[in-house]
């Protein structure tokens, strides 16, 4: 594609911007250096849908522990998913896992550079593929996330609502990629977007691109995007039931692999479902038959697609109970919780627990 004049001028407006102002980040290279793909991609997973703030120590955690795409091929999915645990959307890391072993079955350890060969991988799809390309290969690939959706809305006053807005900000995006310096650019455009043309109070009058913005000489700017309602999401309701051991160890179980927390471990409860919870009911579902006592107060979480509200029953198990436990059930003390693949929710109700 065909680069204008005004898109040259932006990328050299907005690459020496990038020299002077670029962010340090963990996965970030040096200036005028790649980094190594293995670190474009890990970075890239761990950070949709999270913020550079929370993933920053798990990266360097990820990192210490599997330097290579190889050493994380190798590593049982437990310890992924564990390691993983507390990032959210916990489909990435199984994705991240399958990958890994997809890189070094299929192409010998080394990530391929090639759109369609990337696009075939577990859990890369078309921004994590072109984010690949422009950062660790330099290729003039258009990595549009949700901060550079938001420069292109405004830069271009595009009005029409996300996600009908998607397909008219990845075409602008991609005539402004320059053929040289593409991954300095791809990550300016985020930077630009995390630090300047921030979601609320942009920051216009520092931006490189201020001059030719035409949301900001509309009064635009701060409206943009614009975004379709969003449908009221439901809330489903259940109660978790903590089984006790003398010594504080709490009975946890896996969960099926696929699915919503799939292979994450989990503090048994009844079904999760809408509608108003019959206590009465909810406890015929106890993973076994003990003194169970409803706590005061609940737990509250929000998935990508519902809310959920957990009420919490804690017993202290007996030896009647024990003999019912289901296969795969573990006991755990509370200071080894952080050695589990638990996710956020389940962590909540077992402080719920401890400290009712």
């Amino acid at each position: 594609m065909a680069i204008t004049h005004a898109a040259n001028i932006h990328a050299r407006s907005l690459l020496a911007w990038y020299d002077r102002h670029r962010r340090t980040l963990p996965w970030r290279a040096p200036a005028g250096e790649r980094p190594p793909p293995y670190l474009v991609w890990l970075s890239e997973i761990m950070l949709q849908q999270t913020t550079v703030a929370t993933v920053g120590d798990y990266f360097h955690r990820f990192v210490k522990r599997w330097p290579t795409v190889e050493a994380l091929a190798a590593a049982p999915i437990d310890e992924v998913l564990s390691a993983w645990a507390g990032l959210g959307y916990y489909a990435r890391a199984r994705n991240l896992h399958a990958c890994a072993k997809t890189v070094v079955e299929q192409h010998g350890g080394k990530f391929p550079d090639d759109e369609a060969a990337l696009l075939a991988l577990p859990g890369i799809g078309r921004y994590t593929a072109a984010a690949i390309r422009a950062i660790a290969f330099d290729q003039p690939a258009s990595a549009v996330d949700g901060n550079v959706e938001r420069v292109i809305a405004r830069l271009y006053a595009i009005e029409t609502p996300l996600p009908d807005a998607k397909i008219e900000i990845a075409a602008r995006a991609a005539e402004l990629v320059p053929s040289r310096r593409a991954g300095d650019y791809a990550q300016a455009m985020m930077d630009l977007g995390a630090t300047v043309c921030v979601p609320k109070n942009p920051r216009c009058v520092i931006c490189p691109l201020m001059q030719g913005c035409k949301g900001r000489a509309q009064g635009l700017a701060e409206g943009l995007p614009r975004r379709a309602p969003k449908a009221d999401k439901p809330t489903r309701r259940g109660l978790a039931f903590v089984l006790m051991r003398k010594d504080g160890a709490v009975l946890l179980r896996k969960r099926p692999p696929k699915g919503l927390l799939g292979g994450m471990d989990e503090v048994p409860s009844s079904a999760w479902r809408e509608g108003t919870l019959s206590l009465a009911e909810a406890l015929k579902e106890a993973p076994v038959p003990a003194n169970w006592k409803v706590l005061e107060g609940g737990v509250r979480h929000t998935f990508t697609h519902f809310h959920l509200e957990l009420s919490v029953a804690r017993a202290i198990a007996t030896t009647a109970g024990l003999a019912k436990l289901a296969p795969g059930a573990a006991w755990v003390t509370v200071d080894k919780m952080t050695e589990r693949a638990l996710p956020t929710v389940m962590r909540k109700i077992i402080a719920h627990a401890v400290q009712a």
